[in-house]
């Protein structure tokens, strides 16, 4: 039987396929964060062509984690109504949203912030500034500025939530050893660095309780030397369900534009899945349904990947930019293969326009 499109429950909610859109930065947000009627048509076709889940970009979860301009906010009582005419927008069409809760440290952009954080003082040639180290009292405000974050979420009507824990953003970072090279109790030794998000875990349970779905986008690997390492990342996706976790997506990378997590130039299968041997890792250490992303593009890969059992879900982003509906052409039977290039010409060229497909596509 296929798997791709029957039910699968991630924490108390169940969705009725395994397609997920992954988070992606879609750049549709006034400069204070709101997000505009572009966002929410954007919302409105992915809803329609009939993904069951959206996890929505990255939204900050405080005016310093503002990664870059034109970046979805959650760091304000004031933004509630808007988001939740996304929610409601989303709901209207029959399907499910997550919020993807995220500070950008080192990685927020000149154009965003003024000066940028991380655990320890970096200036690494990937980043665009050096980044200095952030006081302890710094931490503990902003543990409690993703907690707040997450409340918000819910009160906006959203389904749940995932905190952004890859690719190079403030938890992350907390989780690197190249990163973090703290010598308290947020960094050194490797319960130093999860603790950052244990903490943030336990404070984001105290907020919206037991039953609302609380998920993770982790970076199994740095792909750098010094980074974090497959191996060592094994341990903390052992210890994510005692965290209070109800999912796990699986990425790596941690930025810099290296191409780890957005490859280019995917035409055939054996290109797919390229972080299914990180899944394949995972799998064996925890209960919590996997979500896998990177580079999937064929129907037979995807049902490979399910019947296996190596993941629970699978994660889209560059197809569904270019293909809203492939989710319903795929189960009518009318498409197998999305016609996604992998060329990643997606990012806006200029402010106000969002992300688009920008590449030739053959009819």
């Amino acid at each position: 039987m296929d798997l791709l499109f029957t039910p699968r429950k991630i924490g108390t909610l169940t969705l009725p396929n395994r397609l997920v859109r992954s988070a992606t930065a879609e750049r549709m947000a006034g400069a204070d964060g709101r997000p505009t009627p572009q966002l929410r048509a954007l919302y409105e076709e992915l809803a329609r062509g009939g993904v069951g889940l959206i996890i929505t970009g990255h939204m900050y979860v405080d005016p310093s984690g503002k990664a870059h301009p034109e970046m979805t906010g959650i760091y304000s009582d004031d933004l509630i109504p808007g988001l939740s005419e996304l929610a409601d927008a989303v709901h209207r069409e029959g399907s499910h949203v997550f919020v993807q809760i995220n500070h950008g440290g080192m990685q927020c952009s000149p154009e965003a912030v003024s000066e940028t954080i991380a655990p320890s003082a970096i200036d690494a040639p990937f980043l665009e500034q050096p980044a200095r180290e952030m006081t302890s009292d710094e931490i503990e405000s902003l543990i409690q500025a993703y907690a707040q974050a997450a409340r918000r979420a819910q009160e906006a009507g959203f389904d749940g939530i995932q905190i952004h824990g890859a690719h190079g953003y403030l938890i992350g970072q907390f989780l690197s050893p190249f990163v973090n090279r703290r010598t308290d109790e947020w960094g050194g030794d490797f319960e130093g660095r999860i603790r950052f998000l244990r903490t943030i875990c336990q404070a984001v349970r105290g907020q919206v309780g037991p039953d609302f779905p609380v998920t993770i986008k982790l970076g199994m690997m740095d792909g750098m030397e010094g980074g974090l390492t497959a191996e060592e990342s094994v341990r903390i996706v052992a210890a994510l369900q005692e965290m209070g976790l109800d999912g796990v997506e699986i990425s790596g990378g941690i930025g810099g534009g290296r191409n780890i997590n957005t490859r280019p130039g995917i035409r055939r299968e054996v290109d797919e899945a390229y972080f299914r041997p990180l899944a394949r890792q995972a799998r064996p250490v925890t209960r919590l349904p996997i979500v896998l992303v990177g580079g999937f593009r064929s129907q037979r890969v995807m049902e490979d990947v399910l019947s296996a059992g190596d993941a629970d879900f699978i994660s889209l982003c560059r197809p569904l930019i270019c293909e809203p509906d492939l989710p319903n052409r795929m189960r009518l039977g009318l498409q197998e293969r999305s016609r996604c290039i992998s060329a990643n010409r997606c990012w806006p060229e200029q402010a106000g326009e969002g992300i688009a497909c920008k590449c030739p596509i053959d009819e």
